[in-house]
């Protein structure tokens, strides 16, 4: 039995609480063992919902880590640790699943995960040895996906991190602004103009997406799985016999496109002096699938397309928000989102080598 179990998550407000509590239980071992819960520790997330546990079991240590998701993400999340990396041989390179817990109502599911520690990149000085761990991971991810049959499903289950990720959410973002008329929302001038020269920069990228489409087709690379949020953060390189393993964690925005949609979020959260040798350690990683890259400029150009359907996507909720709800915080959401556009500096600051002929093709 583990002591203290039912006082998890104590005034957290938390749905699900009491489910989540019968499956640590029974993943723990019930009443087969002798433990107790010694910590429970908030972890950084924009909302909170993701926690470290820290037991004692039969005298050992355990830690787990517990999220709450809505039911798509938690589903797509089970497929990438269960179905996808597994049909692959690249099990060892996610998260490892214990179990979930769904809220009665259906609308969250807990995820419990072991947990693996601190171990997570270094994006202000990367290290040499982790980076070409954490690489290789990146690579045999997208270089084995490329063309898989698993693909559909990945998409059906995922979504699209292509073109179409780009389009759809320039247009959504440039309705949900246009919402923000009186007298459904109250404008003073600071604000009127805040939305109208977001609405300038959507209506500009709306303009010039028949060529950014012709450019990721042309250097984008082919078709793969995508992380899909690859930061440092979930990228994590932890020691093991003869060097380091590496694992991707939070598949939460797993979808299918081509493989500059994942490079470009990994490679900016670098310093602007580490981007081309790791740039450089991701072409030496996967030409012997037979890809090479494409010259910079062109990289620049794919990356900004990626960086900007983000931007556009984060658009939308905090104008959404401000339509139906008038939440003021979506204003200072959207001002931040501005500063992104405004700061958004190309990857590779300086250029030397000629256009190369071709994206990455296997």
């Amino acid at each position: 039995m583990i002591e203290g179990l039912e006082n998890l998550l104590d005034g957290s407000e938390q749905p699900g609480v009491a489910e989540l509590r019968r499956r640590l239980g029974e993943l723990l071992g019930g009443s087969a063992v002798a433990g107790r819960l010694i910590e429970q520790q908030q972890l950084p997330s924009r909302h909170p919902r993701v926690y470290r546990l820290r037991f004692t079991v039969n005298d050992e240590g355990r830690s787990l880590v517990v999220k709450r998701l809505e039911p798509a993400i938690a589903q797509r999340n089970y497929l990438v640790t269960r179905r996808w990396l597994p049909a692959l041989g690249l099990d060892g390179h996610g998260p490892v699943l214990l179990g979930a817990a769904a809220e009665p109502s259906g609308q969250y599911i807990w995820h419990v995960y072991e947990d693996l520690g601190d171990w997570a990149l270094d994006a202000r000085d990367p290290d040499p040895a982790r980076m070409r761990a954490a690489v290789e991971v990146i690579v045999q991810v997208h270089t084995r996906f490329a063309g898989h049959p698993l693909l559909p499903e990945c998409r059906l289950y995922g979504g699209d991190l292509g073109m179409h990720f780009f389009e759809s959410n320039v247009r959504d973002a440039i309705r949900s602004l246009e919402w923000l008329r009186p007298p459904r929302v109250a404008l003073s001038s600071e604000r009127r103009a805040l939305r109208d020269r977001l609405l300038a920069r959507l209506n500009l990228l709306l303009e010039e997406q028949p060529a950014r489409a012709q450019a990721l087709t042309e250097f984008g690379g082919v078709e793969t799985l995508l992380h899909g949020d690859l930061w440092t953060t979930n990228t994590f390189v932890i020691p093991a016999a003869g060097g380091y393993r590496a694992r991707l964690i939070d598949w939460d925005h797993a979808g299918v496109g081509p493989f500059t949609y994942d490079l470009s979020t990994f490679l900016l959260r670098f310093p602007a002096q580490s981007r081309a040798w790791i740039l450089g350690l991701y072409g030496e990683l996967a030409s012997p699938s037979g890809w090479r890259l494409p010259a910079g400029r062109d990289l620049n150009l794919v990356f900004e397309t990626a960086e900007y359907a983000r931007f556009a996507n984060r658009i939308i909720w905090p104008a959404v928000a401000l339509a139906e709800e008038q939440a003021d915080w979506g204003f200072e959401e959207l001002a931040e989102i501005e500063g992104w556009f405004e700061d958004l500096q190309p990857v590779f600051a300086e250029i030397t080598e000629p256009c190369a002929a071709s994206a990455l093709q296997p």
